[in-house]
Order: C-alpha cells, then structure tokens, then sequence
C-alpha cells in the first residue's frame, strides 16, 4: 500500500474489461482522466463468465477489506450469450441463470460499503463477418450472434432498472454510428480504439450525471497535493 489514500475505481469483468489498457482503451481513458484523483484498478479476465465470476467474488472483492472501492465498473454477457454446444466446451450460461448471477454479483458489490456505486456495462453488439473471418480458429464449433447479445445486454438492462443499478446500453449505444460494423472492432467482438471511445464517452455521461454524493465526476473531486507546484 502507499499513500496518500485515494478513492478507486476497479474495472471488474471480461476481455472488454481485460483488453480496456488496450488500442487507447476505455480503462485507460479513465486512469489519465482520474489521474491524481482516483486509482483504476484493472480486475478484467479474458474468458470469464458470471459463473467463474462469482466463484471469483470474493477474493476479488473482500467485504473484511479495510478499504473499499468508491466505483465498480462491471461486465459480463458476451461470453454468457455463447451459444451451448454439445461436444466442445462453451461459456454458455443459460439467460435466467445469467440474471440471477449478475444479480448475485450487484448485491455482493453494494454491501461493501455505502460510498460502493456501480455501473453495469450491458453486452455491445458484434460484427458476426468479422468475427467469423479473424476468429473462427479460435472459437472453433463454438458460436456466437448479435441476436443473442441482444437478449443478455436487454436482461442485464431490466435487472438494473429493477435493482436501481446505472447501466450503459452498449448494444445500442455502438450501433447508433452508421458505421459501426466497419470501425468499432478489431475482431468482431473486442473493441477498436473507435468503439472504446464510445464506451469511454458513455460512462462519463453517467459520471456526470449521477446524483451520488460525493460526486465522482472527475472535474468535482480534489486533486492530491493540488497545492504544489515546481521550486
């Protein structure tokens, strides 16, 4: 641990999550705007579902830790809306089941504290061509759609709403660019520097206009050592 103390923001979830340092990434956009203000801390797991999310909870976020984190940003469902298969090994989970995890996850999260907010990310869409074309070794039988993105980031979106979660729409937000299938992926599914913008623009929306006391928003919170300037 070093000093002085400062809020933090941990990024908790998937490859959106792990690769968001990445291709001028969202985590990285927040980290240099929050520099001075906030740590970011990277907690993203390539391949993770909330299956393996929740055996994970706990170790990741301690309720005994003696400092908890002001922001949690949170996503899983790409992996969750693979469809099953049934001979190769899937990161399927079935949609009701998905539900109750990131239901079991956002309770977890908020009884860390009461200064703990969060932001659930909702599953972006995918550019199926490419995905195909770049990644078709990689995922061998295993198959994944835009269709059902849609139906896990619309489920995570009504759980938020139910549970007074903030929660960003990135299947539309993406898609409301005329172009996104040729400029938002680098391949088909993870996101290029264009689609971390967006994602980057989206939660600063939500920083700034949430009611949370203290604020978050970058520009309303102290700088460390604002006082000191070069002898």
């Amino acid at each position: 641990m070093v000093g002085p103390v400062r809020p933090q923001f941990v990024l908790f979830g998937s490859s959106i999550v792990e690769l968001s340092y990445s291709c001028e990434g969202w985590g990285a956009t927040l980290a240099n705007l929050y520099a001075r203000k906030a740590d970011v801390i990277l907690r993203g797991y390539c391949g993770w579902n909330t299956r393996r999310a929740l055996q994970a909870l706990d170790k990741i976020f301690p309720k005994d830790a003696t400092d908890q984190p002001s922001l949690v940003i949170v996503y899983f469902g790409g992996n969750d809306s693979m469809h099953p298969h049934p001979t190769a090994h899937s990161p399927h989970v079935p949609l009701q089941e998905y539900i109750e995890n990131m239901r079991k996850i956002a309770i977890h999260l908020m009884s860390l504290s009461k200064k703990t907010r969060l932001i659930f990310l909702s599953s972006p869409p995918i550019n199926e061509v490419q995905m195909h074309e770049m990644l078709s070794d990689l995922l061998g039988p295993l198959k994944r759609t835009n269709e059902s993105c849609r139906l896990y980031s619309e489920a995570c979106l009504e759980l938020c709403r139910e549970m007074n979660v903030k929660a960003i729409d990135l299947w539309s937000a993406l898609q409301q660019r005329h172009d996104w299938l040729d400029v938002c992926f680098t391949d088909g599914i993870h996101l290029s520097h264009e689609g971390n913008k967006i994602v980057a623009k989206e939660i600063f929306k939500v920083l700034r206009e949430a009611d949370w006391e203290p604020s978050l928003h970058w520009n309303s919170m102290p700088t460390e050592f604002a006082e000191d300037f070069p002898l």
